[in-house]
């Protein structure tokens, strides 16, 4: 779906692993049509598709604005809009499964003497 050539536009390829969180996403107008329910997937997740006929862009299309759904804007919102951040894939907190580490009262702030050879 994304060739060599649509990687070269955006970034240099020394950088390519970061191109989806930098880069707006590129496609044609059949490639849009042939894929719509695809693409909407997407722009349901918040990312802007820029279209493109004949190598020049025509259109982007953006997520509904949170205004159109009837709530102001958090900061969040205005920078998926912005292409700024992507939401993330799965739901739920990347913390849950961190163990949860507690020092005893004064730890840190001995170690931090410590360190400073104030100890």
């Amino acid at each position: 779906m994304f060739g060599l050539g649509r990687l070269r536009s955006c970034q240099p390829l020394a950088i390519m692993a970061t191109y989806g969180y930098i880069c707006p996403m590129h496609t044609g107008i059949r490639e849009l049509r042939d894929n719509l329910s695809r693409y909407v997937r997407r722009l349901e997740a918040g990312e802007r598709i820029t279209v493109t006929a004949h190598g020049r862009v025509v259109a982007e299309l953006v997520p509904p604005s949170a205004g159109s759904r009837g709530r102001r804007p958090s900061r969040y919102d205005e920078l998926v809009a912005a292409g700024v951040i992507r939401p993330a894939v799965e739901d739920g907190d990347p913390l849950d499964r961190w163990p949860d580490i507690r020092l005893p009262p004064g730890t840190a702030a001995g170690l931090i003497d410590e360190d400073r050879g104030e100890a």
